[in-house]
């Protein structure tokens, strides 16, 4: 079982910056992909970005290219979302996630934190 806490949430104005960060107390941290997704009022939960369990590979939704960064440091068992230039439409509930293997469907995914609240103002 791989039980994850999301943090770094909050509000913020357009254009500002906010750090996302995702940790476990699992001792296999190292072993699995992580990934990050978000989910807006009354829509569904959308791929963000995903490392692979080495962090060699990344992977972004199309749109977030060059805004947001994953990264990971499997010696503190954190994975990160740095985004950056944040809009109103960025405004949602940020999900960590952790897997065997890499997807962008939320049904790729097997373990799940509760989420951090971005707000992006205008």
């Amino acid at each position: 079982q791989v039980q994850l806490v999301e943090s770094g949430g909050g509000l913020v104005q357009a254009g500002g910056s906010l750090r996302l960060s995702c940790t476990t107390s699992g001792r296999t941290f190292g072993a699995y992909d992580m990934g990050w997704f978000r989910q807006a009022p009354g829509k569904e939960r959308d791929f963000v970005a995903a490392i692979s369990w080495s962090g060699y590979n990344t992977y972004y939704a199309e749109s977030l290219k060059g805004r947001f960064t994953i990264s990971r440091d499997n010696t503190k068992n954190a994975v990160y979302l740095q985004m950056n230039s944040l809009k109103p439409e960025d405004t949602a509930l940020y999900y960590c996630a952790a897997s065997g293997r890499i997807g962008t469907y939320s049904r790729d995914w097997s373990y799940w934190g509760q989420g951090t609240q971005v707000t992006v103002s205008s």
